[in-house]
């Protein structure tokens, strides 16, 4: 399966998934006043919001490079990925201004084993969303899913807080609820900041890593006609990178016989996943040649 395909069938999941739990958790938080299910069924309500933002951010990112657009869409995934952390920054501050109202004011608390019953299914259903997004994450390097990803594991963590202030709930400790309602919207506060941040960078043209610098210097190295390099640029193209680069070679050489260097060179560094497009300038440089004695 594609990398479209593929994130758009764990975007589905998503939301069906979201859907489901939060019906469940919205009918159990409200019957039985805890806070930190109701915060908890308001993430479910954002993350099947993150997973329409995935399932239409992919549909845009995939479509083809075209005349307005020469360079593709990819980084429509990243403007998604922004729109989603904007959403969560704004519901967890709201739920986590209740959230801290309910420790200081009394609030009525009902403990329900439908509590316990919901947190499990909850996690049991987040952890199996989790392994099956963070793999299509992993093997197509996509950020847009890999937030969806995070926000599944970040579930079955808050709601395993949500299952121990319901035991704590069981035994008349009703406090707990409120506590772990500001911890879990403060953990998708973090969150959503980290997402802001990794989407910020890729809009605003970040290079690439050390690491796959190294990768792409290796292959230049194994080239010895090329004297010395320079301005090495990456500009990110979606998931993947522009790489345009100065290269010397010997002054002598034929323009042929340069250009066939600065052709192989694009092939190579091309053939890197994470390399959308290499664009190679070639300079000639003056070897220094002993003069003749008479």
């Amino acid at each position: 399966m594609d990398r479209y395909k593929s994130a758009r069938l764990v975007s589905i999941l998503g939301i069906v998934g979201n859907i489901f739990l939060l019906i469940i958790k919205a009918i159990v938080g409200l019957v039985s006043h805890s806070q930190s299910m109701i915060s908890d069924a308001l993430n479910s309500a954002g993350d099947i919001g993150t997973s329409i933002m995935t399932f239409i951010g992919n549909k845009v990112s995939s479509k083809e490079a075209d005349e307005d657009h020469n360079l593709g869409h990819g980084k429509a995934e990243y403007i998604f990925t922004m729109l989603i952390s904007l959403a969560m920054i704004l519901v967890s501050i709201s739920v986590l201004i209740t959230s801290i109202k309910s420790l200081f004011y009394d609030y009525s608390y009902t403990y329900s084993k439908y509590l316990l019953i919901v947190c499990i299914i909850t996690i049991i259903l987040k952890f199996i969303l989790y392994k099956i997004t963070i793999n299509v994450a992993k093997k197509h390097n996509n950020l847009l899913v890999k937030a969806n990803a995070k926000d599944h594991i970040n579930d079955c963590i808050l709601t395993s807080l949500n299952l121990i202030a319901s035991v704590f709930g069981y035994y008349g400790i009703t406090f707990v609820d409120g506590v772990v309602g500001s911890l879990v919207v403060l953990w998708i506060f973090i969150t959503a900041i980290k997402l802001f941040k990794e989407s910020f960078d890729v809009l605003m043209d970040k290079g690439m890593d050390e690491i796959l610098k190294e990768e792409v210097l290796k292959i230049i190295e194994k080239h010895p006609e090329i004297k010395k390099i320079n301005h090495f640029n990456s500009t990110p193209i979606g998931y993947q990178y522009q790489v345009s680069i100065t290269i010397f070679v010997d002054g002598n050489m034929t323009t042929f016989e340069s250009h066939e260097i600065a052709n192989t060179l694009e092939k190579e560094i091309s053939a890197l996943d994470e390399i959308y497009l290499t664009i190679i300038h070639v300079n000639p440089i003056k070897e220094n040649k002993r003069k003749n004695k008479r």
